[in-house]
């Protein structure tokens, strides 16, 4: 596809309302008082048109949307591919400047135009990178799926624990140890009710439930266990061959299936991010794992461009706003107005970081809690701030190219570590 030349030095304003089917476009050329509308559909003829009909204005063009869904991402990779400058226009800071402008809640596509051209006009817009140029489309979907699958996984755990075991085989819970083993979802496949293991001798059924049970230590005590306990449950004496049964069994395939799909996608992952270098510092960081990683590079993509950590931090929405008016000044709250998923990674890796023995994200979340450890409002507060100095300590580490030193920045003269100073990656 064919560059777009720019000769001119007046900027072409365009307004783009994305939706499924059509797309609604209010052009604002230099010079020109009148703003030319039209309407485009989804169709690579419509997409070609357009960017035959901007190419002609022959002056730089700047191109606004609200993103919708994935609606936006095949005609924004087209248009960006030629050169137009792409700008993206939050979806609340749409709604406010609606409701100013127009003085209702009325929303139509054609005054949705009207507004991102607007914003486009004051300069009142994000940057937009798209992931396919960018090569993040790749890490993207592999963290996406990832998601997915595991909130299915944790869901249908959910069903049969809260609905299969308590009707079939209550006591069998607390054999279950990890959310990734394989063989308790196998092992119930196989012996769906303690009457099936009833039925059975005990040495008869050691043999059988043998290679299902994996590697396990003091593996001939646990199976012995499980027998003992098989033969005082309380589940419901259901026959093998019945349709409740084989619903059980086919809810625990479907579980076992998820757990496969989710060790491939982590392998696949693993093989991609194996060679990345802003992998490999960002897994040195404690609390972060492939998985944390793949999902920080996913959502965040390059950490360079963030000049500053705490345009990072407003990117995850872990700034600190506060409400404020005339004499009355509130609590300061983290925003919460960012990436949801880098919040919830963030806070998981704290977590983690915190369980460890030496770091200082562990002294930061110590100290945090000293005054009462067993308040819940105080530990919020110090996994809160831990996730921050998270979000600080990768942008570090990316920006710097070094790998995470603990403790690296020194220890005051009093003894005390400066909590400005709790973790920085070697400058």
């Amino acid at each position: 596809m064919t560059k777009v030349q720019h000769t001119a030095d007046a900027r072409v304003l365009v307004g783009i309302d994305i939706s499924k089917h059509r797309h609604e476009v209010l052009i604002a050329a230099p010079g020109k008082r009148r703003r030319r509308r039209l309407t485009i559909t989804n169709t690579v003829d419509d997409i070609d048109r357009l960017i035959a009909l901007l190419g002609d204005y022959n002056s730089p063009v700047q191109i606004g949307f609200e993103a919708t869904g994935n609606y936006h991402r095949a005609l924004m990779y087209r248009l960006g591919a030629v050169g137009f400058d792409l700008k993206l226009v939050s979806s609340i800071a749409m709604a406010r400047t609606r409701e100013a402008l127009h003085n209702s809640w009325d929303k139509n596509d054609p005054k949705d135009a009207q507004v991102i051209l607007h914003r486009l006009q004051i300069g009142a817009t994000q940057i937009f990178l798209d992931p396919l140029r960018a090569g993040t489309n790749d890490i993207q979907e592999l963290s996406k799926t990832h998601e997915v699958v595991s909130r299915a996984k944790t869901e249908l755990w959910h069903r049969i624990q809260g609905h299969s075991l308590p009707l079939y085989f209550p006591e069998a819970t607390r054999f279950h140890r990890n959310s990734r083993s394989d063989w308790f979802l196998a092992f119930l496949e196989m012996f769906p009710s303690p009457h099936l293991i009833a039925a059975m001798d005990k040495e008869a059924f050691i043999a059988a439930a043998w290679q299902v049970v994996g590697r396990k230590v003091s593996k001939t005590a646990l199976i012995s266990d499980i027998y003992e306990t098989a033969r005082g449950s309380v589940g419901l004496p259901v026959a093998e061959d019945s349709d409740a049964l084989r619903m059980f069994r086919m809810v625990l395939a479907e579980g076992r299936s998820l757990i496969r799909q989710r060790k491939a996608i982590e392998d696949c992952a693993t093989e991609l991010l194996g060679d990345h270098p802003d992998c490999r510092l960002l897994t040195s960081v404690p609390g972060i794992g492939p998985i944390n990683a793949l999902t920080i590079l996913a959502e965040a993509g390059d950490l360079r461009r963030f000049p500053h950590h705490r345009q990072f931090l407003k990117f995850c929405g872990m700034d600190l706003a506060t409400v404020q008016s005339g004499m009355f000044r509130g609590q300061s709250r983290i925003s919460k107005y960012g990436n949801a998923r880098l919040r919830c990674t963030l806070w998981t890796a704290g977590q983690t970081a915190v369980l460890q023995r030496t770091n200082s994200f562990r002294d930061k979340f110590e100290r945090y809690i000293a005054q009462d450890r067993h308040n819940p409002h105080l530990r919020r507060k110090a996994y809160t701030a831990v996730a921050a100095k998270m979000a600080r300590t990768i942008h570090a580490v990316i920006k710097s190219g070094a790998p995470y030193r603990p403790f690296f920045e020194g220890v005051s003269p009093g003894g005390r570590t400066p909590l400005c100073r709790a973790v920085e990656a070697v400058r």
